[in-house]
């Protein structure tokens, strides 16, 4: 299964955005599927997570309330929409299957990652 994250771009703060990723070459079927970003110099680090069916999500604490993730079970694409964007929100923001054999917040715990696509908030 190959990800592909996109929907990047700049935006002034309290903006918004919608990023996809899309599943191709294999079953669109998966555990949980999760965004991640990295800034310059620091750490990937979690920001969002949702299992096949929608029915259970888990956000980073900074951006409950502003971004909402969720899927199209017809093509197994996921979305993070965001909403009121911070210029620390800025950074490359990928997307990753859960391994579905360790921690779903940990980013070594998911596998197949797709490029990421870049989100840019200025101040």
């Amino acid at each position: 299964v190959q990800l592909q994250a996109s929907g990047g771009g700049s935006v002034q703060a309290g903006g918004s955005m919608r990023l996809s990723c899309a599943t191709s070459g294999g079953p669109a079927s998966y555990y949980y599927m999760g965004w991640f970003r990295q800034a310059p110099g620091k750490e990937r680090e979690f920001v969002a997570t949702i299992n096949w069916r929608g029915s259970s999500t888990y956000y980073k604490d900074s951006v409950k309330g502003r971004f909402t993730i969720s899927r199209s079970v017809a093509s197994g694409t996921v979305y993070l929409q965001m909403n009121k964007l911070k210029p620390e929100d800025t950074a490359i923001y990928y997307c990753a299957q859960y391994n579905e054999r360790g921690d779903i917040f940990t980013a070594t715990d998911y596998e197949n990652w797709g490029r990421g696509t870049q989100v840019t908030v200025s101040s």
